[in-house]
């Protein structure tokens, strides 16, 4: 399995961590914030909020063809220095917060 594999890998586990816990907060960007800050990835919660849900727009729309796409456009907009897994990691946090119905797509990248 390539690095990239590995890392959707451990984005699709994300996604299933996510659902399998229950909410702590009834707001959905506290919860995906603490959820970034176990991974070490900081920030401005409401831009992070922000890029979680347009990349799972952007997933539904077909703009980012698949979730090597969705990676390359959270890179380019987390900050210098973020590691793949954490990107992957970013993703499938996204993905479990804001669009659990789009797992699949993860899923079947991680596989292939």
């Amino acid at each position: 399995m390539t690095t990239l594999g590995r890392a959707l890998a451990v984005a699709a586990t994300a996604v299933a961590v996510m659902a399998g816990a229950a909410p702590a907060h009834a707001d959905p960007d506290i919860d995906f914030a603490n959820q970034l800050h176990r991974f070490g990835i900081y920030g401005q919660r409401d831009y992070n909020a922000w890029l979680g849900k347009i990349t799972c727009k952007r997933m539904a729309r077909g703009v980012d063809g698949d979730a090597y796409a969705s990676m390359a456009f959270i890179t380019k907009n987390l900050a210098r220095g973020t590691t793949q897994e954490q990107v992957a990691q970013f993703l499938g946090a996204a993905v479990g917060t804001y669009c659990p119905d789009m797992a699949g797509a993860l899923r079947g990248a991680a596989e292939g």
